[in-house]
């Protein structure tokens, strides 16, 4: 058994954009600078309601310009892609203010809160002939490249599961972000979201879903189990919640072998190929690029760099269509929650 090599969005393989940052918060930061360390990206600008909050960004990262408004930002020449980062709930408007004033736009997952709204953020993108991209960073890892051209060259035989989780103990406020309805909370849409979006990646848009879980006293799903069945018996159990730490790994079962993305998965991370076999033989890929943690969010960008410069509207790797559908199973799986609770 062997690797294929990693096909990746290398440093080089794009032009140099100059980025505008919308809302200078906890990823933000993870974002710019894993950019500035790692791609020929340019960040030039920073927007916050607070124009405190934006200059002492800037100054934190060398940018060029600070604005006290959104409204600024985009409307800045120097500023070819505009990357939203604030909390999801407002990740449409932002997103809309980009895309009317003609900029391509890069909005932190989940793309909206509901499957509805990005429906409506997906429509003005396309009237407007503007790209928008939902910043799914797992799709352009090293890894799943790798993952893919296994896949792709029947490595794993007939694809037929996958297990996966993503639980972590976040600190039980209920003036956490991820405990607060209004701003979009909740285990499924901040944390489930990525084993779902693999889910989708392998299997397409599912056929049935099961969910059971409980509700938070704020009222937001505090943890989930859902079950995803698709057309031949293909099947998708994924795992999420806020209180507890997970393992965060998983598994990608074929019929003549199998693939364990080692934790957490949906970040830089190493993987391994096994037999069907109890005790069969092993081998495992470690990402060679020694990237860790956030710094993965580079490739995400020099991707969208790429993109934008091929004159695409979207990503070919995670397209609109394929964004919205996401979110339907969530709007499903946390719909089934509520109703159970």
């Amino acid at each position: 058994m062997s690797f294929p090599h990693p096909r990746m969005f290398v440093r080089d393989s794009a032009p140099s954009l100059g980025w505008g940052v919308l809302a200078p918060g906890g990823i933000a930061a993870g974002f710019t600078r894993a950019v500035l360390a790692h791609t020929d990206q340019r960040v030039v600008a920073v927007g916050s309601r607070s124009a405190e909050r934006a200059d002492a960004f800037r100054t934190s990262f060398g940018i060029e310009t600070a604005y006290g408004s959104y409204e600024q930002l985009v409307s800045d020449p120097t500023v070819d892609v505009v990357y939203v980062a604030a909390p999801a709930s407002e990740h449409l408007p932002l997103a809309l203010l980009a895309i009317s004033a003609g900029k391509p736009v890069l909005v932190e997952k989940p793309f909206t809160t509901s499957a509805e709204d990005a429906r409506t953020l997906v429509a003005a993108a396309r009237a407007a002939n503007v790209f928008a991209m939902e910043a799914m960073w797992t799709r352009y890892l090293p890894q799943f490249d790798v993952i893919r051209q296994m896949i792709g060259d029947g490595r794993l035989g007939e694809v037929e599961s996958l297990i996966a989780d993503h639980g972590q103990a976040i600190p039980r406020d209920p003036g956490h972000r991820l405990y607060r309805p209004e701003l979009g909370g909740g285990a499924l849409l901040d944390l489930g979201i990525y084993p779902v979006a693999l889910s989708s990646e392998l299997f397409g848009r599912p056929s049935s879903i099961t969910a059971t879980g409980a509700m938070t006293d704020t009222g937001v799903d505090a943890y989930a189990t859902v079950a995803l069945e698709h057309p031949g018996d293909r099947h998708a159990t994924i795992s999420t919640g806020l209180r507890t730490r997970t393992p965060i790994v998983a598994c990608i079962g074929g019929s003549e072998a199998r693939i364990e993305i080692a934790a957490p998965f949906f970040a830089p991370s190493s993987l391994t190929l096994a037999t069907n076999a109890m005790f069969g033989e092993t081998l495992t890929w470690a990402d060679p690029t020694g990237m860790r943690g956030y710094e993965g969010l580079s490739w995400q960008a020099t991707a969208a760099a790429r993109f934008i410069s091929d004159g695409r509207t979207e990503s070919p790797l995670h397209t609109l269509t394929e964004t919205v559908a996401v979110l339907d199973t969530l709007d499903e799986a946390r719909r089934q929650i509520a109703d159970r609770s």
